[in-house]
Order: C-alpha cells, then structure tokens, then sequence
C-alpha cells in the first residue's frame, strides 16, 4: 500500500483511508472490527471519523462509530500503529443533539468535543483533528453559488485566530497532533494558512472534501493551494455516495443503500448525472475495469492528493475498494475520462 506525506508533518498515511460513518448505523460493531481487521492487513493505517458519525445523523447513532473504532483499538492493542483523524461537528441548529445544536469553534465547544472524542475513541491523543465544516457560511454540501445572505463578517479573520488559539493550546499539550480542515473554501484553507503562519500557531495539513469524478470542483483554486502549501486533499465520496458503481442506474434503489436509508436525498441524483454515470461504466467494462475501481483509481492518481477516504458497507464492497491502491489506469482510460468530464463538466458539485 503506497503511502504519502501528511501534509508537511513526519506522518506516512496510506493512500487508502477507511471511512467509518456507516459503522453504527449500516454496519454492526462486529461488522466494523472486520473492516478495520482487512484494511490493517491490507496496509491500510488510517482511520477517518467524527463525533458525528454515523451517518446519516441521529440522537441515537450519534458518537457511536468513535465508540466502535475506540473499542477495536483497545481490543486490538496498536493505537500507535493507525493514524486517527476525527473531527468537531460546525455550527447549525440541524443536529440538536450535539451541545444543544448551538454550536460554534469556541473554547468551550472545543474543549466538549475533544474530550467526548477521547473518551469515545478510548485515546490520549487525536492525530489529526478537522474542522467539519467552516464556522462562517459558505457554499459547501451540493450548493452551486455563494449564499446572497451569508453575512460577510469584519471579524472572520479574528475567529479563525481564536480557532487556531484554542487548537494549539491542545497541540502543545500533545493531545492534539495536527489540525485539518473538511468542506473548506480556497479562501478560507489559505486564511487559515496565513494566519497560522503570521502568529507562529500550528498550520493546517489537509483539506477534507468531496472529489470524484461528478465533482472535481477541487481542481479549480483548491489543488494549487494543496500543491503549493503542502495541504494535501483527503477525497470524501469518491465513489459519489455510492453512484459510480452504477447501482443507481435506472431508478434502481437497492435495499439499504444509502438512498434507501438517507431521509436526505443524495447530492448525486442530479441532472445529466445518470448519462456521466453511464458513460464511466462504460468505459470502465470497455477497459475490463471494476466501475468502482477505476473511479477511485482516477482520485488515486491526483497529484494534489493526500488519501482517499473510501466506505463500504459489505467485505466484497471493502476488498473491491481497497483493490483500488493497485490499480493504474492507462492513458486511453484517463483521455476518455477527460472526454466525458470536458462534455458534462461536474454535474454534481
């Protein structure tokens, strides 16, 4: 399993990250341990998670795939073997449960979520700790445009500081390693760049957003900064919540999907998205290719990237995933790759 460079620190992380968000929900803590289980086996050494989690979110599930990741590492006795990134959940009344929906990146929400996040995971130390998403409003999770209402605040530099403050507080003491960003703007990853580096604070070492191949919107202001700053992009949905395998194709709703299951709807049923899938699946049985393989060995193959977060909810799901690390694709299969994406250029952004 090759492995990159976690942004400029001395961590190796495996282009392959499990996923762990259906853990709880989707899959049972047995099913969960075998996961972890094959990945380990498989070279695989980092684990992505969130207080949140799983997913989709509810009072219920809420915390409860820290807890199995945590029990699996106490059962398993190699926390310093896997490298864990998890993340504080942002602001927005739509998770009430979570500190009383009323949430922000002050001390005091900081201070809750790390500790719930140790307890939970049964660990001293977070190795990577993310943002979920920015305090401010932006258009992230699907949305096209910048919001017209979104209030544009004099002081959003100020409370990226007091962010960074707090963080590095926990960074010194060592219970923090690193410090990352999910759902991020260009705009925001370099103000959190400049600003870390202008009050000697510790600096972002990755982005963590959506990139596949009906989204690659990343390519456009967020790759240069990834390249240049040494912020590499971990790859969530790389398969596009499960769309690029096809299974969706037709109307085609499998019995507990994420569609079937989700009361959200899925950011990937959109127009002309149904005829790109099609043409990837195309292309891939054309080459000989796993459908699911090629989309996420195309995500393997950016320069920009850092790991890709990759989720299964069965072990045939898992193997196929993780197959992907040796998988690498010819210049015939990324010319007609590029062929559709210059046609239908990211129909679900």
């Amino acid at each position: 399993m090759e492995k990159r460079k976690l942004g400029n620190t001395d961590l190796d992380v495996s282009v392959i990250c499990l996923g762990t968000m259906t853990w709880g929900q989707q899959n049972t803590e047995e099913e969960g341990f075998a996961q972890m289980d094959y990945a380990v086996d498989h070279g695989v050494n980092f684990f992505d998670t969130a207080e949140l989690y799983a997913i989709p979110p509810t009072a219920e599930t809420c915390g409860r795939t820290e807890e199995i990741t945590g029990n699996w590492l106490a059962a398993r006795k190699n926390r310093d073997q896997i490298i864990i990134a998890t993340k504080v959940a942002g602001p927005g009344t739509h998770l009430p449960w979570i500190r009383g929906g009323e949430r922000d990146f002050s001390r005091a929400h900081i201070d809750a979520a790390v500790a719930g996040s140790l307890q939970r995971l049964r660990t001293d130390y977070i190795d990577l700790y993310q943002l979920h998403w920015p305090e401010r409003e932006v258009n992230s999770f699907g949305r096209h445009d910048f919001p017209e209402d979104a209030e544009i605040r004099e002081n959003e530099k100020q409370r990226i500081l007091g962010t960074l403050q707090i963080l590095g507080e926990y960074v010194k003491k060592g219970v923090i390693r690193h410090i990352g960003l999910s759902n991020e703007t260009p705009w925001g990853t370099t103000a959190f760049l400049n600003i870390a580096e202008k009050h000697s604070l510790p600096r972002v070492v990755s982005v963590q957003n959506p990139y596949n191949l009906l989204n690659r919107t990343y390519e456009t202001g967020l790759a240069e900064v990834s390249l240049q700053e040494q912020c590499g992009l971990l790859a969530y949905s790389p398969l596009a919540g499960g769309t690029l395998t096809g299974k969706y194709l037709d109307g085609k709703v499998p019995k507990g999907s994420r569609r079937d299951i989700d009361p959200r709807g899925s950011r990937y049923k959109k127009p002309h998205a149904e005829e790109c899938v099609r043409r990837y699946v195309d292309i891939a049985e054309q080459a000989g290719l796993d459908p699911a393989q090629m989309a996420l060995a195309f995500v393997n193959s950016r320069r920009f990237l850092t790991s890709n977060i990759i989720g299964a909810t069965t072990m045939e799901q898992l193997k196929t995933d993780i197959g992907s690390a040796g998988l690498t694709l010819s210049a015939d299969v990324l010319a007609a790759i590029d062929a559709v994406h210059q046609d239908r250029p990211n129909p679900c952004p």
